[in-house]
Parts: structure tokens; C-alpha cells; sequence
């Protein structure tokens, strides 16, 4: 539904006409062949526009592309759905098959000359392929190419037809395209946001009540949009990109946390006496209330849905590119709040839903408590590990199952046994969370799918090599015992690889056949220029691939089957190994 909003607005309002390509140029230093070729061109918007074609029986992931300026700061990517893949290793995952497109927002490159684009793919039932590192040199916009073109001839006519004409009608177009974005990913994080503040005011809240505090956190909202227009004039970026950083995701994590404590009762969030006193005085008791709504929504339309939508990018452009501060804020806070009118209709009849006092009140701020909670988890999981991530989601649902009665005696009633038995489960769900990130998991919807994963061979640490000095090492003592040797090419991030261990190295004849063989394991994870030397010395594309070596350290190359690239088979290793008496 988002992506049919976006597109709907994109085709009726923005990108009318056809598409003009301005072709960048593409160059991947020390690149190896592979089935992917990307290249690059500009949009009339300024966004830069990624096509990947891929060769038949090969795919691309979805969750592997990225992009990067030359300082190394992460670039919004927009990427379109995949087909689904079961992976056995990672689960579902979207791939790309047969060719693919991804989007940079202009509003992201201002300044930026070059970008780093990364991704990754793999065959059908072959080898995976390293990821990738390209170099595309964003190609500058035809009339900005001529000093002499005045910088309003640089915004490309769709814009300028956008926030052109009577000021009223911009503010009415951009209105509309507001109110067409309010069921969009930039808004659904902002529910909950308030729903929470609304369940606060307890027995206060009213539908006229609901109505003051839902459109100040609107307005505050569609104010923080303005300030983007302003922070464009100023200094050319997107405020919203420049807000993803430690520091004040960290501090929007501690104020939901702060929020979350306060509605499970720990403390009241409340302001000095002296000030809070003064301030009722002025504002008829009402400032507390309201001051927090309007910070609430100020910060979440900065950092909770951060978006680059059409009809966003083409205000930012125009005011970044003319200087045009009063119309590109103006339509900037229409758009605002369009997308808030939504949430003041929820705050007016949510009202009337939300429970007042009693049991329900108390139920009701625990239940916003533990979405305030997840808000949290939510931010802080753009900076850290995944496995922390999926701990702290053991922890919730752990938290989650207390609350609900988990260890508390069965109470009478069917209510009681049914929120017990919830309970139990969700401190079932947390605990295999929490076990599953010890594990190394990442995935809170198959948190112990690594515990099914086993290594097969046990390599000695000075088996497992990442160059070619490392290997002659290796090599050198594997002669002394004699014995054939089998050279697996591996890397972590290769899903062939991990099936051919789960299914193929786990099995118990293999495992009793290797014994007579000493393996060196090549581990190509990391594309650096000692593991691309590594891969060049035995002309290997990618892994997984194995190599038999005789006795003598060299190459068996009599027969065809001795090396084997892509996936395997239990028989299939058994005729490999017979070569060499294994």
C-alpha cells in the first residue's frame, strides 16, 4: 500500500513526461567477472538511478545493496520488492532475478561526486560471489553543466511546475499530497507516539482534549518539515539523513524509554514546581501537556519516520537550489500537515475508545509502556549488533510475559488463565530469543535456526588461511604428513557454503573419509586485495570450491572432477576423495 501512494503521486504530480538519462560512469577497481552489470544515470528529480542486469540462474540480494559517498556516510537506497526465497540458512530473504532497479534520493547527494555502491549474489546451485564494490561518479545535471545557465534553470521543469504558480495553490497541492502519504511508513510510527500521549491524560481525556493535544503534535510536526526546507537553504542536506546518528538516536531511545517507565508508574514525568508553576499560571495548566506533545511530534517527524518521498525531494531540491526559503518551507509544512490530518482525526475519536480510569487505564499505559519500549529497541537497532538487537527483544518479550502473569499463581476466571498462558508463551519466545542470539541468530522469527547449524570439519586455527602467504604455510606443513589435501574456498556470508557443511561435511562417512586428508580452508569473507590474490592463484570465481592436491602438493588435473564448484553431494565428495585414495 506505502509503495502504491508513492507511485500514484510520482506519476500524477511529479515525474510527468519522460525519463531524461544522463549516463554516470562506472568503474570497479580490480573487479572480477561477474553475472551482475550495474549502471548508473540521473533522474529528472536529481536522484540517482542504479540497474543491475543479471544473468540467467544467478540472483541478486535485496538486503545487500548499499550505497556510500566518498566519506564513507551511508546514502538512503530505495530498492523495489523481491521475489521470496527460502534460504536454509537465513530464512526468507528477497532476491532480484533476471534485472533490478534501486534509487538515491537527490536531496542525499548535494555535494556528493562519487558513490560507493555495494552488492551481492549468488547461482542458482553454484558459488556465491563475493560483494561487490563499485565506483559510480554521479554525472552532474545537464543545465547545471553550463556556468552560465542561472541556478533556476537546474531544477528540472516537473519541480518547478510543482512549487510554481499561486502560493495558495502550492499549499493546497502539497496538502493533498500530505494527506496521500499520511498511511505511509513516514507516518504509522507516529500512532503509537501518540496513542501513548493520549492514554497519559487518563480521566482528562475528552474528544476536545484529544482534538488540542493531537493537533499541536501535528503542527509541531508539520513545523519540524518547514525546518527542512530551512536546513536546505542553509546548507544543502537533508536534516532527516543528517539526525541518523548515535547521539540523537541514542537520546530519542532514552526519552522513549523515560516515557515507557512513566507509564508503567516508576516516576511522573513532571517539570520543577517553580517552572511548571509559572507555566500554569500562563497557560492555564495546559503547557506541561502540550509542551510534550509538541516536542514529541517535532522529534518524530525528524528521526521516528524518516522518509525522502517525491513530493519531499522536489521542496528540498527547489529550496536547496534556489534559495526560495519562504515558498519551499511553506509547501514543506502543508505537507506536514497533510500527513498529520490522519492523527488529529485519531485524536478526537480515539478518545472515545481510550479507557478513562479503573483497570483498563492501568492496563492501557502498560500496554503503550511496552510500545514505547519497542520504539526504543526500535532506534537503537540501527547502531547496534543484530545479536544485541535480538536480546533486547528477549528481554521485552520477556518483560512482556511478567507482566501478564507468567509467574504469578493461575487466577480464577478464564480472563486470568487465558493472560497467564499468553504470558507463558511470550516468556517461551523471549527466552529462545535470547538463546538464539548466543548462538549467533539475528533473526527474532527463527531465533534458533543457527543451532541447526553445525561445523562439519574441524580445521586447526592454522589451517584456516586468508592469503597466499598463509597458504604456502599451510601448505608446506600439510605436505609433511603425507596426505592428500582438500582446499575449501568458504566465506561466511556464502549460503552454498553453509549448506554444502549442514548437509554434505556433517554427514558421518565424510567426516571418516576426511581423516585421511588434511584440509586447508580458504576464507575469502573479506574482498581485500590478499583474498583476491588467494582466489587469482587457483583461478577460483567465488566459493564455495574445493581443490584436491596430491600428496606432493600439486594440482589434480587428470580428471575434470577433482575440483568441484557450487553445491554437493554426499556421493559426490565420496568420488572426489576416491582420486585420491581418500
Amino acid at each position: 500500500m506505502p509503495n502504491v501512494f508513492t507511485h500514484l503521486i510520482l506519476a500524477a504530480l511529479v515525474w510527468t513526461g519522460s525519463s531524461l538519462w544522463s549516463p554516470g560512469q562506472c568503474r570497479e577497481p580490480g573487479a572480477r567477472p561477474t553475472p551482475f552489470t550495474v549502471d548508473a544515470a540521473r533522474d529528472p528529480d536529481l536522484s540517482l538511478r542504479l540497474r543491475w542486469t543479471i544473468a540467467p540462474e544467478t540472483y541478486l540480494y535485496r538486503d545487500k545493496i548499499a550505497a556510500a559517498d566518498g566519506s564513507g556516510r551511508e546514502l538512503p537506497v530505495s530498492t523495489q520488492p523481491g521475489e521470496t526465497k527460502d534460504d536454509p540458512n537465513f530464512g526468507p530473504t528477497e532476491v532480484y532475478h533476471g534485472a533490478t532497479e534501486a534509487i538515491v534520493p537527490g536531496a542525499a547527494l548535494a555535494g556528493v561526486r562519487e558513490v560507493r555502491v555495494t552488492y551481492q549474489g549468488c547461482a542458482e546451485k553454484g558459488i556465491c560471489y563475493p560483494p561487490i564494490n563499485k565506483v559510480i561518479e554521479v554525472p552532474a545535471p545537464g543545465p547545471q553543466a553550463t556556468a552560465a545557465t542561472p541556478a533556476t534553470d537546474a531544477q528540472p521543469e516537473s519541480e518547478r511546475g510543482l512549487l510554481s504558480g499561486h502560493l495558495a495553490g502550492v499549499l493546497a497541492t502539497f496538502l493533498g499530497l500530505g494527506l496521500l502519504l499520511a498511511f505511509t511508513p513516514c507516518v504509522l510510527p507516529m500512532v503509537p507516539v501518540l496513542a501513548g500521549m493520549l492514554a497519559r491524560s487518563g480521566e482528562r481525556l475528552s474528544a476536545g482534549r484529544g482534538f488540542v493535544l493531537s493537533g499541536t503534535y501535528v503542527l509541531a510536526m508539520a513545523l519540524a518539515y518547514g525546518t527542512l526546507g530551512v536546513a536546505a537553504a542553509w546548507s544543502g542536506r537533508n536534516l532527516q539523513v543528517a539526525l541518523q546518528t548515535p547521539v540523537s538516536l541514542g537520546l530519542l531511545a532514552a526519552a522513549f524509554v523515560a516515557l515507557a517507565l512513566s507509564m508503567f508508574g516508576v516516576f511522573d514525568l513532571a517539570l520543577p514546581s517553580g517552572v511548571s508553576g509559572r507555566l500554569s499560571r500562563l497557560s492555564g495548566r495546559r503547557f506541561g501537556a502540550l509542551g510534550a506533545a509538541a516536542v514529541m511530534g517535532f522529534t518524530s517527524a525528524l528521526i521516528v519516520g524518516p522518509c525522502v518521498t517525491p513530493p519531499l525531494a522536489a521542496a528540498l531540491l527547489y529550496v536547496a537550489q534556489t534559495g526560495d526559503v519562504a515558498r519551499g518551507a511553506a509547501a514543506l509544512f502543508a505537507l506536514g500537515l497533510g500527513m498529520g490530518l490522519p492523527l488529529i482525526a485519531f485524536g478526537v475519536f480515539g478518545a472515545g475508545i481510550l479507557p478513562k480510569s479503573g483497570p483498563w487505564l492501568v492496563a492501557a499505559k502498560q500496554a503503550f509502556g511496552v510500545v514505547f519500549l519497542a520504539l526504543a529497541i526500535t532506534m537503537v537497532s540501527r547502531l547496534l549488533p543484530p545479536e544485541v538487537t535480538l536480546v533486547l527483544w528477549g528481554a521485552l518479550a520477556i518483560g512482556i510475559g511478567a507482566f501478564l502473569g507468567a509467574f504469578d499463581v493461575v487466577a480464577k476466571g478464564a480472563a486470568g488463565r487465558l493472560g497467564k498462558c499468553a504470558g507463558v508463551v511470550a516468556v517461551t519466545y523471549g527466552c529462545a530469543l535470547v538463546v538464539g542470539a548466543a548462538s549467533g541468530g539475528t533473526d527474532p522469527l527463527r531465533p534458533l535456526a543457527d543451532l541447526n547449524r553445525v561445523q562439519a570439519v574441524h580445521v586447526e586455527e592454522s589451517r584456516t588461511v586468508s592469503s597466499v602467504p598463509a597458504f604456502e604455510a599451510a601448505l608446506a606443513a600439510a605436505r609433511t604428513e603425507g596426505k592428500p589435501v582438500l582446499v575449501e574456498f568458504a566465506a561466511d556470508w556464502c549460503t552454498v557454503c553453509k549448506t554444502n557443511e549442514r548437509t554434505v561435511l556433517a554427514d558421518a562417512g565424510i567426516r571418516a573419509r576426511l581423516k585421511a586428508v588434511s584440509v586447508i580452508r580458504a576464507d575469502v569473507t573479506r574482498d581485500d586485495d590478499a583474498t583476491r590474490a588467494l582466489m587469482q592463484r587457483f583461478e577460483v570465481v567465488g566459493p564455495p570450491t574445493l581443490i584436491l592436491m596430491r600428496p606432493d602438493g600439486g594440482e589434480v588435473r587428470e580428471v575434470r572432477e577433482a575440483r568441484t564448484e557450487g553445491e554437493l553431494t554426499v556421493d559426490d565428495l565420496k568420488r572426489r576423495l576416491a582420486l585420491v585414495g581418500a
